[in-house]
């Protein structure tokens, strides 16, 4: 089948298969990459970005523009062919260095390589996830700032996923949700190639994907996805459908074109070959030795694209200009929601929120966050499932459902995955500040969303509650104890474990300062006491993730270190044995410091000894070969907490038992 016998549009099968050839030459050029997808999809992604993508490649930040995202990452040569046809700041030396070191092109998208990528893709089902998190954002922010004739966050949402997509149980939560909050502003192009890297997805893979998105509350479409007259049709029916989210089907061919290697699973992740890119170059009538070759027409019909888009995009931005001056109450929440102003003395705010009484810190954190919500209009979230137990119900603010937006309470089900993929996006949208919840032990359940938003640098804030076996009854099923070290690991996430009503707020207060990198509050069920701490103690010591609790009697050399709900344990042990007691809510931040610095809280050759109900092998860097881990080398138990304390040997006395025999040893 040849494009024009569809739609007659020469110029267009032109461009897309331009896009064949130039991520075919990436790929071939790097020795390594996914010809077949970019070739497969070269003709729903040649229309979408000519005639449906509101974009400017001279403002690729412009607020008003709509997002793309490619959840099929691996197909990230398709990406880079458009935006460059297209006119972003990308170049041909640059398409050469396709997955090469500090190279805008990796081999997957990555969003701070090049503008025009919207998101970090790559693990499967992410995309997706964050398309769903964007869609929503947008009905949230449109809520607060739409009505009359303008809305500036009037920005629709399209992705481009795979069979791969659709197999990963990701996809389904988010999905799901879309469907129940009736998205009409997401638009997903499923390519339905039927090739995954071991052969037919017949393999593995035979439900009918189409009805399974139609159950979840879908609009769906079948198309050829190489008909340019199907998918413009597909694209006008999936935008008039405003109260449903939209997947279309395209039935597409992998390595489309390719005299060999269509439909070919040896397509899908590694080069065609020389003699098979230089046979499809010739049956396409390009030029068999030139690389990343563009026609002239294509060239010239981009340039003449690109007057258009900048008209478009100025159009907004008079338009906003003249809405902001009909509503100024509208454009100061706009200017708050873009750029969150935080109180100078942040955590002053919020430390009488929580109070100096004994608590829950995930009961305390509730009460912190009905303070910060009062600051910050962008501060949205939920938890999954769990809100009575994580305390993350914004009180006075009403549930956002499928017919009301305006409110801040979200319920993500029990979709801890999606709900991870979902705030990623969210804060993908420059709007908005997300948070979500659930039981620590289940953030293995979010944790590659987790990692994805470390890497994007994303301010997104995770409310882990029921921080140990101190959960009690509940038992081993449900006690955190490797959770710690495994959220320590990933580079950029800051962990803080609050040991009572002050660091909760400074938690709260690191989360909110953060926008640049995400943030996991880690909060027990049980009470804790209010800490006492010495006389010309300062509350911002606690922002720099450790302090000195208790200080030694002069002469002693010693101390305990100690987060969360151990903290106070260590100070009843040190204040009896005369040595220091450091707490360390949060390891990252502590490391943050200067090497005086740290070196005045945990002087080096003290001999030194940590307490954590957790196992994490990361505290030995603090204590050398003589020091002293006390923590969770096993499994919990069904018991409860009191009972747990006593069996596992963290209650006052026994820690103190342990610390003096230590320090005699």
């Amino acid at each position: 089948m040849k494009d024009n016998e569809h739609s007659g549009n020469d110029v267009l099968a032109q461009v897309a298969d331009t896009v064949r050839l130039l991520s075919a030459d990436m790929v071939q050029r790097a020795n390594s990459g996914h010809p077949g997808m970019p070739m497969g999809m070269a003709d729903c992604a040649a229309v979408l970005y000519s005639r449906f993508l509101r974009h400017d490649p001279a403002r690729p930040d412009w607020p008003g523009r709509d997002r793309f995202i490619l959840s099929a990452g691996h197909g990230s040569a398709l990406l880079y062919s458009l935006l460059y046809l297209c006119g972003y700041p990308l170049s041909r030396e640059d398409l050469g260095n396709f997955r090469q070191w500090d190279s805008p092109t990796p081999g997957h998208p990555e969003r701070w390589c090049l503008p025009g990528v919207e998101t970090t893709t790559g693990p499967l089902g992410q995309g997706v996830g964050n398309a769903v998190g964007l869609a929503l954002a947008q009905k949230l922010l449109a809520a607060r700032l739409g009505g009359g004739d303008f809305n500036p966050v009037d920005f629709r949402v399209f992705a481009i996923a795979s069979d791969g997509d659709m197999m990963e149980g990701i996809t389904s939560e988010a999905a799901s949700l879309a469907g129940h909050l009736q998205l009409g502003n997401l638009v997903v192009i499923y390519d339905d190639n039927h090739i995954s890297i071991e052969g037919p997805t017949t393999l593995a893979f035979s439900e009918d994907a189409g009805a399974r998105f139609a159950a979840y509350g879908w609009q769906v479409q079948h198309i050829d996805g190489h008909d340019h007259d199907a998918i413009v049709a597909a694209l006008e029916r999936a935008l008039a459908e405003r109260r449903r989210p939209s997947l279309i089907c395209a039935r597409t061919h992998i390595a489309y074109k390719s005299p060999g290697k269509q439909d070919s699973a040896s397509a899908h992740g590694a080069p065609l070959g020389a003699e098979e890119l230089q046979a499809l170059k010739r049956s396409l009538g390009f030029p068999e030795e030139a690389e990343f070759h563009v026609p002239e027409q294509v060239q010239e019909f981009f340039s003449g694209l690109r007057p258009g888009w900048q008209e478009g995009r100025q159009k907004w931005e008079q338009d906003l200009a003249a809405w902001q001056e009909r509503h100024p109450d509208r454009a100061s929440l706009y200017r708050r929601l873009l750029g969150p102003e935080l109180p100078a003395e942040l955590l002053d705010a919020l430390l009488p929120a929580a109070g100096t009484e004994a608590g829950a810190t995930r009961a305390l954190s509730g009460q912190v966050l009905q303070r910060a919500a009062e600051l910050l209009p962008g501060l949205v979230g939920g938890s999954a499932d769990l809100a009575p137990s994580n305390k993350t119900e914004i009180k006075g603010s009403s549930s956002v459902t499928a017919g009301d937006f305006s409110g801040r309470n979200l319920h993500f089900g029990v979709r801890e995955h999606g709900m991870g993929a979902i705030m990623n996006g969210m804060a993908l949208s420059g709007g908005l500040i997300p948070y979500g919840g659930t039981f620590l032990v289940f953030s293995d359940y979010l944790k590659p969303a987790i990692r994805l938003a470390a890497l994007m640098e994303l301010g997104v804030i995770y409310v882990f509650t029921h921080d140990s076996i101190f959960v009690g009854e509940d038992g081993p099923t449900h006690q955190p104890i490797e959770q710690l070290a495994g959220l320590r690991a990933i580079p950029g996430l800051v962990v803080y474990r609050p040991a009572d009503a002050a660091e909760t707020a400074a938690a709260w207060t690191v989360a909110l300062q953060r926008r640049t990198g995400p943030t996991a509050l880690i909060l027990s069920r049980q009470k804790l006491p209010y800490l006492e701490r010495p006389a010309d103690f300062q509350p911002g010591l606690m922002l720099q993730g450790a302090y000195v609790l208790v200080r030694e009697r002069a002469g002693q050399q010693a101390l305990v270190i100690a987060s969360g709900s151990e903290a106070h344990l260590a100070a009843a042990a040190a204040s009896a044995l005369g040595i220091r007691a450091v707490s360390m809510p949060s390891v990252e931040l502590f490391l943050e410091l200067d090497e005086a610095q740290r070196a005045a809280i945990v002087p080096p050759g003290w001999k030194t000894a940590v307490l954590e109900a957790s196992r994490d092998p990361g505290w030995w860097r603090f204590c050398g070969s003589q020091g002293l881990v006390m923590g969770m080398e096993r499994f919990g138990a069904s018991a409860p907490a009191g009972v747990l304390a006593e069996k596992f040997g963290f209650t006052a006395e026994q820690v103190t038992r342990r610390l003096e025999g230590w320090l005699q040893a």
